[in-house]
């Protein structure tokens, strides 16, 4: 067995107690994490994915996923904004077990505890922005929302559309280095919930991006078989910060309910924990179905993954509401921290997909279709 030298959980329990502390600073300010995300850049958090083979601390997906679950349940925007990076280097893992390029990005966050930051939002099946060829490789301009961590970044790992003379329109996805020339963070980050995360617009004004840093060329607006990669290996990541904040409330809710002479409260209660039960059980599902990077990225597996993400989703969502509800009026109060949790465990349903669109992409499988109508 491979020895693992960067323990996450002991990371998180080590610093989690100080995290708790500065969320309400963090929350009333819109300020991005800095101090946590350098607490976690201190203890190698940041490359303790990356295999051991490249100077990493070797922690498994499941673990990571375990990881950021507790780290929730002590500052959600820390976990979440830091799901956003983990997602990239697990990406980077499972494409070099693999055989396809990976190592390259994992030397480089080994080598200087890089932060990485996703552009994701807009970097779905069509991309967005604009290419222009030059000597040596392209000219990018877009903007890019919802940069998770942006403002600790180092690289950003993203996409954007290209009219290729020969094959037509495409999508090129590359690394761009949040120093380069023309890349500007846009301080927009303000938000009903997740307020830390920096979760800020990018924005690319003619940046070069070199040829030989293009990592994969694919036809846009068709579901290409690198989101089979993509979403199997994020979603468990990302969810896990939701059933943390799920379970989070519902400590709250059993300790401020637990007196209420209220008979509707103990009902309440009993709704609480079946919607937690719900969440647990599908978002330990998809931790199954990542299952170390050992699976199969085709269709059914990101489908699979999909549907349990949603049911995390809203599962998350009303064990927070019954949790809530069974603490009283109290429980609007900042103070009992159940508001909060409320507001941050909304934004489980923007990730992809959104559930009309799980819906959709699940009801064409189920037709027998591709998953995703082809733009083409």
């Amino acid at each position: 067995m491979t020895k693992v030298l960067t323990d996450s959980l002991d990371i998180v329990r080590k610093l989690g107690p100080v995290f708790a502390q500065r969320v309400g600073q963090y929350e009333a300010e819109d300020t991005f994490v800095k101090e946590n995300y350098a607490d976690l850049k201190a203890e190698k958090f940041f490359s303790a994915m990356v295999p051991v083979e490249f100077g990493g601390g070797g922690t498994s997906h499941r673990q990571m996923c375990q990881s950021l679950k507790e780290l929730a349940t002590f500052c959600p925007s820390t976990a979440l904004c830091s799901s956003m990076h983990q997602h990239l280097i697990a990406a980077a893992v499972y494409n070099h077990t693999n055989g396809k390029p990976g190592a390259k990005l994992l030397d480089a966050v080994v080598a200087k505890e890089l932060v990485l930051v996703s552009t994701g939002a807009t970097d779905w099946l069509a991309s967005n922005g604009t290419m222009i060829k030059v000597d040596g490789g392209y000219n990018l301009d877009a903007r890019k929302i919802f940069a998770s961590g942006s403002p600790a970044g180092d690289l950003a790992i993203s996409s954007a559309p290209y009219n290729d003379p020969e094959e037509g329109w495409q999508v090129l996805h590359f690394p761009v280095p949040l120093n380069a020339k023309g890349v500007l963070i846009e301080n927009n980050w303000q938000a009903m919930g997740m307020r830390g995360t920096g979760s800020n617009t990018l924005i690319f004004d003619e940046v070069f991006i070199p040829e030989d840093s293009i990592a994969l060329r694919r036809p846009q607006g068709d579901f290409h078989a690198v989101w089979n990669v993509v979403l199997t290996v994020a979603m468990p990541l990302i969810m896990s910060v939701y059933a943390g904040i799920a379970e989070a409330a519902a400590t709250i809710a059993r300790e401020k309910a637990a007196s209420r002479p209220d008979p509707s409260a103990t009902y309440l209660l009993g709704e609480m924990e079946n919607a937690l039960a719900t969440t647990q059980l599908a978002h330990n599902e998809m931790v199954d179905i990542t299952n170390d990077f050992d699976f199969d990225a085709v269709d059914e597996t990101a489908n699979a993954i999909l549907i349990r993400k949603t049911i995390t989703a809203k599962a998350a969502k009303e064990t927070v509401e019954k949790a809530m509800e069974a603490v009283g009026g109290t429980g609007y109060f900042r103070s009992t921290g159940l508001e909060r949790l409320l507001r941050d465990v909304l934004a489980s349903q923007f990730h992809p997909l959104a559930e009309k669109k799980q819906l959709l992409f699940t009801g064409r499988m189920a037709q027998g279709l591709d998953p995703v109508e082809a733009l083409g």
